[in-house]
């Protein structure tokens, strides 16, 4: 519960013209200081003191990504929450927040044709990738079998690459969050989600094998096709299974084992797939209960869906 001091604060730190501009964008989307100040028309220095008012106040968040820092509308505290009521209460319709939008949806679509370009500069290893195994739409299809029709809560995609699972189950989740190690794929991923207006998703730089997660604890953790590139799998499994809610749930999808060892040249994979016994020894060396898996043949891989459960009871 915020404090009378502490809710004075906030109202006292929205209370100005530039500020308030500041909540209205950051409420749409995550922005750099750089973004800021182009839609503004103000000096970076200024726009800084303004943002470093609100993030002081808890009604905006700040953070790194690279040398890169990002701005959004604060989440998951009770100043969020009144930062969010201040936005939805504010005229739209008034012309500084007219205009300011207007130049918001510039840098979207600048950050769209980035996207589309790095996309396009990969897209042909991509797609020979995808001709080796099931459809997309049959794994996604199966994905969402395996999780049932409940809602999903908070929910933490490790190695989010383009953010397909975020696309796939944001509209089913409280709220989203990608990590990945690649600042390009996080440039593909965020054009994606405000495409799809997930506005209740994010990404962020991070490790597999140091989820920082800012504390966080998920309901659902999700590592799609990545467990395959990492050189300890089993530590990645433990990592997830530590950000993971007691009776949460983490699904890994990636390849049973094979013999294509194209992959490990052109794509960089170091392991060529997983057995069923080596991912359940993780899942339980981890504290999980492994379900049975779930297998989509292709020509020549069968992709794999492995289901464990955090019990009920367990600590993070």
């Amino acid at each position: 519960m915020v404090g009378f001091d502490e809710f004075l604060t906030s109202l006292r730190a929205a209370a100005e013209p530039t500020r308030l501009r500041l909540l209205v964008l950051c409420a749409s989307g995550e922005l750099t200081v750089t973004e800021l100040t182009q839609i503004l028309g103000q000096s970076q220095p200024r726009v800084s003191r303004h943002l470093k008012l609100l993030v002081d106040a808890g009604l905006l968040e700040r953070f790194r990504e690279g040398t890169w820092a990002f701005y959004r509308l604060a989440r998951e505290t009770d100043r969020a929450k009144l930062a969010r009521k201040i936005v939805d209460m504010l005229p739209m319709d008034d012309l500084a927040f007219t205009r300011d939008m207007e130049r918001f949806s510039d840098i979207q679509q600048d950050r769209a044709k980035e996207a589309q370009a790095y996309f396009s500069k990969n897209a042909a290893q991509w797609d020979a990738l995808r001709k080796l195994h099931a459809d997309d739409s049959m794994v996604d299809a199966a994905v969402l079998k395996v999780l049932g029709d409940a809602p999903i809560g908070s929910f933490l995609d490790i190695g989010t690459g383009t953010g397909c699972m975020l696309e796939l189950l944001g509209p089913r989740a409280k709220d989203g969050l990608g990590i990945d190690f690649s600042s390009d794929m996080l440039n593909v991923a965020r054009a994606n989600l405000e495409r799809a207006k997930l506005v209740n998703c994010q990404v962020r730089h991070g490790d597999m094998y140091g989820l920082s997660a800012d504390g966080r604890q998920f309901d659902l953790v999700t590592i799609h096709q990545v467990l395959h590139y990492a050189d300890q799998p089993g530590v990645v499994i433990a990592e997830a299974s530590r950000v993971l809610k007691p009776g949460g749930s983490l699904v890994i999808i990636d390849f049973a084992p094979h013999s294509e060892e194209t992959l490990r040249i052109d794509h960089a994979h170091r392991r060529l797939g997983f057995k069923d016994d080596e991912v359940s020894d993780w899942c339980v060396a981890a504290g999980l209960e492994p379900q049975a898996p779930v297998s989509l043949a292709g020509e020549p891989l069968t992709v794999k869906i492995w289901l464990s459960q955090k019990a009920a009871g367990a600590g993070s």
